[in-house]
């Protein structure tokens, strides 16, 4: 008699039952595996449903709001800078800061290029948001042309201070933006903005070289003459009894 038999007998159980109950157990432990299985896709399909309910409240919430608006205020603050550097470029003495101002025309059409990118990965259309911040800066940077003589050092070392006011406002810009993008899970949109940053802050040490290589001095020399000039008159007129 086979060992399988003799337990059977001893446990009471004949083989036809052991067999229909070892099918039962199969049975059993398929059908919890199946219960399983079912149970992590429910649980991943409610995962993803999870993951886009919550970029869409994401897209509702106030930073993503305040996020969207920040790129509104550049986008409109980019376009009416390249207007602005046209005028600096023609208010310009040296070839030296005609040129920077125009790189940094061509290198600000580039930037209202990757904000529109930046909208699309949004699923946004472009645009522009009125920006009083950057209006007043450039108001301020015209006051400089009008305020300084033509053909003199003394206006370009202004006109210098004038750009980089502008510069700081967009490198704070950018940066803060950048900032926003990778903490809302926009990482393509935070690169391209950090990419942006870094040239902004590249113009800004441009601006400074030329300033503190030979503009400045310059200036300053402008200035000596003038006063020379000043002196000179001022004895001749006392000299002739008035």
């Amino acid at each position: 008699m086979s060992n399988t038999n003799q337990k059977d007998r001893l446990s009471g159980t004949t083989p036809a039952e052991t067999s229909a109950e070892s099918a039962n157990k199969d049975e059993q432990t398929t059908s919890s595996e199946s219960n399983k299985t079912q149970h992590e896709e429910k649980q991943d399909g409610s995962n993803s449903t999870s993951s886009a309910s919550a970029l869409e409240t994401e897209k509702d919430g106030p930073l993503y709001k305040f996020f969207t608006n920040g790129l509104k205020d550049i986008y409109f603050a980019e376009k009416e800078i390249k207007e602005a550097l046209k005028k600096m470029q023609e208010a310009a003495t040296t070839e030296e800061l005609k040129e920077a101002f125009e790189d940094h025309e061509l290198q600000t059409m580039k930037h209202i290029s990757r904000l529109e990118k930046v909208f699309r990965l949004m699923g946004e259309d472009p645009e522009a948001k009125k920006c009083e911040a950057i209006l007043g800066i450039l108001r301020e940077g015209e006051t400089v042309t009008e305020e300084t003589e033509e053909g003199s050092m003394t206006r370009d070392a202004a006109l210098i201070i004038a750009a980089q006011k502008v510069e700081h406002y967009e490198i704070a810009s950018y940066g803060g933006l950048a900032a926003l993008a990778e903490t809302l899970g926009l990482s393509d949109a935070s690169n391209l903005l950090h990419r942006t940053l870094e040239e902004e802050e590249r113009t800004d040490h441009t601006l400074t070289d030329i300033a503190e290589s030979f503009i400045n001095f310059a200036a300053k020399e402008d200035d000596n003459e003038v006063q020379e000039s000043g002196s000179r008159h001022k004895g001749s007129r006392q000299t002739a009894g008035y």
